[in-house]
């Protein structure tokens, strides 16, 4: 969001909008996991899942829309839904919040053991470190899942263009 948009170029709501954020709201919920009531960390994951499904439906949508072939269409739309939906399912909800589950964890844990704070110090403490890890993270697990899915998944579509996952 914080490059400017070539001229001409189409604002894409789920991207270059204040929409991206829902993908980072079980990053949010994980690092209030301490905090707050299961039920509501689950309720993050509804979020980001649900900006994860609506991305990859508007990437097929937009496929959809390009002129080409009727017999090229379909390949066309299934490739940038799924590659769409694997890379964010992966980049915004499975990878980062694995990640800030553990930092969480392992923080918690650690602050147990090696002070002598009090408890609700300790989860305030650790919820602020989930939520400062969450920009360093980002843009590491981001080319992370780029490369893996250029190396992997990626290889098996025909020959389409590749789809703009980040």
């Amino acid at each position: 969001m914080s490059k400017p948009l070539p001229r001409g170029a189409e604002r894409d709501l789920f991207r270059d909008t204040w929409v991206r954020y829902l993908g980072y709201a079980n990053e949010v919920g994980e690092a209030f996991r301490s905090l707050v009531p299961t039920a509501v960390v689950w309720l993050s994951y509804g979020v980001s899942s649900s900006y994860v499904l609506a991305d990859a439906i508007d990437k097929g949508k937009k496929a959809g829309a390009v002129p080409c072939p009727e017999a090229g269409r379909s390949t066309r739309v299934t490739v940038a839904v799924v590659d769409t939906f694997v890379w964010q399912a992966l980049a915004s909800v499975a990878i980062p919040g694995f990640t800030i589950n553990r930092v969480c964890a392992a923080s918690l844990y650690i602050l147990g053991t090696t002070t002598r704070w009090p408890l609700s110090v300790r989860k305030w403490t650790t919820t602020a470190l989930g939520l400062l890890v969450i920009p360093v993270i980002i843009h590491p697990i981001d080319r992370s899942v780029d490369f893996l899915l250029d190396s992997s998944l990626r290889k098996l579509y025909p020959s389409v263009e590749k789809p703009s996952s980040s």
